[in-house]
């Protein structure tokens, strides 16, 4: 089989499914994209890309819109047989050697759902079972969040910092008066996020690169812009980009951070935040990833990163242990400063209510209101989260059901595996340098 061929496949299954569900991975905006995550390579789109009928599905919103343009979403599929390509892969990409043929294996169950959760979506197949999407993406059954541990600790640094925490209320006011006291004022994010940005990357210096490759340090780890944005849905949106190139031809490694102007952020949740979105989380790992197919040690489906996948499982792991790899320690209560740790267990809290929001949503059946008021009164989220997270999120037919649990799921995971193995194994397993794995394959090079 002609390594083109997989190729292709590949990238019309990924961008054929991004298309129907109203994503555009070429869009500068994370408010345009969806499924697709990058395409920093330097082949021509694809068909189910470039296709004339795809443009009306994009531009539509696809089958995220609350009402799917039908037709134009039947002539995107008579065009492209999206259907084929994730057949293709399914069929071919197992067959490769080694830890790439594992690779294709695990992100062939994630496409099959997502192709399934289209069908349902347009009634023209049987319901998916929440545990099938749970477990295609995130190698692992579903489960409910149990905050208990974590929101002690919280209230024990609370205390400490003589905030009084005694019962659930006072708890809940606690954390409220504590962001107040810490919050970022809008107008001096850009200038801080600068500052995070080189404390954090010096981190990486001293906890990351000594344990890469060499030629790994030339890479660089947070070429990001910020860029305010009004009224999103999300909290922030990584636009990882890598298509500038400089005069030799090599790659700029540059991304965008996208943050929403009505976010209210403690400084410490705002460092974990800058550690998860730049370095060394997630555009840390897009640059080294990117490196890697470049200098042809990772095959082309390295260059199409995809939501709802175990690689993307494993990526918001990575990426919410950012700080702690930056700070060169495996667990919070590690971090010298008091409000670091509480920054990072409410950043924990979050992805445990991500997950709740899910497993109530789809397993459960309760209602929106009542999902969003038990993610403020148990996860200590914002209002503005809980209702987020309960509603456009946790309703979206697949990013509730896929992509909401990968947050904790690929948390513990990632946590688990420092715990277990010296940062000289685990560190360039997870950044890529011993090929492109997921939650479930990365064993397989430890």
């Amino acid at each position: 089989m002609p390594a083109a061929e997989l190729d292709r496949l590949i990238a019309d299954a990924i961008i054929g499914l991004d298309t129907l569900w109203g994503g555009d991975v070429m869009c500068p905006s994370g408010t345009g994209r969806f499924i697709a995550d990058s395409w920093f390579s330097d082949e021509a789109l694809p068909a189910a890309y470039v296709d004339p009928t795809a443009a009306p599905v994009r531009q539509s919103g696809g089958l995220s819109a609350e009402s799917p343009d039908v037709p134009a979403i039947d002539a995107y599929l008579a065009a492209v047989d999206v259907e084929l390509a994730i057949q293709g892969v399914r069929e071919l990409g197992p067959r490769l050697p080694g830890v790439r043929g594992a690779f294709l294996a695990g992100m062939s169950q994630c496409l099959d759902v997502m192709w399934d959760l289209a069908m349902e979506t347009l009634d023209r197949g049987d319901p998916v079972p929440y545990s099938r999407s749970v477990e295609a993406s995130c190698a692992r059954n579903p489960g409910p969040s149990d905050p208990a541990d974590k929101v002690a600790a919280v209230g024990d640094l609370l205390s400490d910092a003589g905030y009084r925490a005694g019962s659930a209320a006072e708890l809940a006011e606690a954390v409220e008066a504590w962001r107040r006291d810490r919050l970022v004022p809008p107008a001096t994010i850009p200038d801080l996020a600068k500052a995070l940005i080189a404390e954090l990357d010096a981190g990486a210096v001293a906890n990351l690169l000594p344990y890469l490759p060499d030629e790994m340090a030339g890479v660089p780890r947070a070429n990001v812009e910020f860029l305010p944005i009004e009224d999103a849905w999300f909290s922030g949106s990584m636009n990882y980009v890598g298509r500038a190139r400089d005069g030799s031809g090599r790659p700029r490694y540059e991304a965008t951070y996208e943050l929403n102007a009505s976010l209210e952020i403690s400084l410490p949740e705002f460092h974990d935040l800058v550690s998860h979105e730049v370095v060394p989380g997630h555009v840390t790992t897009f640059a080294y990833i990117q490196n890697l197919y470049v200098n042809g040690e990772l095959g082309f489906e390295g260059t199409v990163l995809t939501m709802n996948t175990r690689y993307s499982t494993l990526a918001e792991g990575i990426a919410n242990n950012a700080a702690l790899i930056a700070h060169g320690v495996t667990e919070i209560d590690q971090l010298a400063d008091s409000d670091l740790q509480i920054g990072a267990l409410l950043s924990r809290l979050q992805d445990d209510a991500k997950n709740q929001a899910s497993y109530l949503t789809w397993s459960e059946r309760v209602a929106q209101p009542e999902v969003a008021a038990e993610l403020q009164r148990e996860y200590l989220v914002t209002a503005e989260r809980a209702e987020k997270l309960s509603g456009p999120w946790a309703r979206h037919p697949l990013l509730g059901r896929m992509y909401l649990p990968a947050y904790r799921a690929g948390t513990e995971r990632v946590a688990d595996l420092r715990r277990q193995h010296r940062p000289e194994d685990i560190l360039p397993a997870l950044y890529g340098l011993r090929g492109l794995v997921d939650v479930a394959t990365i064993d397989e090079v430890l």
